[in-house]
């Protein structure tokens, strides 16, 4: 696989899917539910990935794509070169803000994450990671992650888990938000993975994450240097909906050992 020319033609088709979603703007958006009230899709989700599975077929026919909208391939193992695709990774975002969601992609051969990007479509931010080949901003590379420590860290991850439920031990989640310097949440996987490779975040942690939510992020934080695991410390599931944090290595094991329990 020719990564460099694959990477040039990736950012071109992502550059161009972004131009779509912006005109979209403009348009009349149709809303649908999915598993729930808050699983949002819309038309555009569903275009988008269109988009990119017609390019896909029609220019790499031997690849399989692993898309959130499920118009591409029935994915059972990770052999073979596998694009994961989140069309529109924080829809509910995408539908109220119109700002705060990207479209993430990650190519993954054997299992193995080759090239990652994360476009914040509204910003015009183009975050991407090589395997072995660093990562970078609008192609600017990032920095290796700094040392930090739990109090000095900004974690990002969903309000839900401090709360009394049914997964995890809230009173630890609680002492978390105690212990570390801020919080945050910005309602898309990839952004805040995004954000943890650049050093916006220590950490992002998840309980419920499908395979095209973190595949683009994880090369790019791993080039910088951060862990991406589940919640068990395995790596991290490319095939069906896990927990999953990444964060800067000097915390990552803190944050299973100390504040992350399944009742």
């Amino acid at each position: 696989m020719d990564l460099h020319a694959m990477d040039r033609y990736i950012k071109s088709l992502i550059k161009e899917a972004g131009h779509q979603i912006r005109n979209s703007f403009l348009t009349d958006i149709t809303i649908e539910s999915k598993s729930n009230a808050n699983d949002l899709v819309t038309n555009m989700d569903k275009e988008i990935e269109q988009f990119f599975i017609e390019r896909i077929r029609r220019d790499f026919s031997g690849h399989r794509i692993f898309g959130e909208e499920g118009f591409g391939d029935d994915i059972q193992n990770t052999n073979g070169i596998i694009w994961l695709l989140d069309p529109i990774d924080g829809t509910m975002n995408f539908v109220h803000q119109k700002r705060n969601f990207a479209i993430s992609l990650g190519i993954y051969e054997d299992g193995i994450g080759k090239l990652g990007y994360i476009y914040d479509v509204v910003n015009d931010d183009l975050y991407h990671g090589v395997k072995d080949g660093g990562a970078y901003c609008n192609n600017e590379k990032l920095r290796p992650l700094m040392e930090t420590d739990i109090s000095e860290s900004i974690v990002a991850m969903n309000a839900t888990w401090s709360i009394p439920n049914r997964y995890l031990d809230h009173e630890a989640i609680i002492q978390l938000i105690r212990d570390v310097r801020g919080t945050r949440s910005y309602g898309s996987a990839a952004l805040e993975l995004a954000y943890v490779a650049s050093g916006r975040f220590d950490a992002y942690i998840s309980m419920r994450l499908s395979p095209w939510d973190i595949a683009g992020g994880m090369v790019i934080a791993q080039e910088v240097g951060a862990i991406t695991t589940n919640f068990k410390g395995d790596p991290a599931n490319l095939l069906k909906q896990d927990t999953f944090i990444a964060a800067n290595p000097a915390i990552h094991q803190k944050l299973l050992e100390k504040y992350i329990k399944f009742k």
